[in-house]
């Protein structure tokens, strides 16, 4: 068996992301060391990670690519969005071609995250 249990959020201002993240997803989280925050994410762990708070000389650059976030209650965490100081943010939650209903944002450290409504996750396998 094969289970993913952590993501990497890199970031920078290390309190910051940590009010930022407990603010949007509604959840406090764990300090776990002096650059690193972590969010349980039904299991899987986000862990915003400053290099610098944990004494590394070299500094956060942003993810790739998205990390996409199921949520059962998609109108709150776009309001939450709003609310906050995301680099962008779909002004409107949206049904994908693929019938997600998702909304995306960039966080003020340049990472790109997508949130999706709970039971409308496409995960590319067959449905029964």
């Amino acid at each position: 068996m094969v289970r993913l249990f952590r993501v990497i959020l890199p970031v920078t201002g290390i309190d910051r992301a940590a009010a930022f993240y407990a603010s949007l997803l509604d959840m406090p989280g764990t300090r776990v060391s002096g650059g690193r925050h972590y969010f349980d994410c039904g299991g899987t762990i986000l862990a915003c990670f400053d290099p610098r708070g944990d004494g590394d000389d070299w500094d956060a650059t942003p993810n790739p690519d998205h990390i996409y976030f199921a949520v059962d209650d998609l109108e709150a965490i776009h309001q939450r969005a709003r609310s906050l100081n995301c680099r962008e943010l779909d002004e409107a939650i949206r049904v994908q071609p693929w019938g997600e209903r998702s909304f995306y944002a960039t966080d003020p450290w340049g990472n790109r995250i997508c949130f999706v409504q709970e039971g409308t996750c496409f995960t590319g396998r067959a449905t029964s």
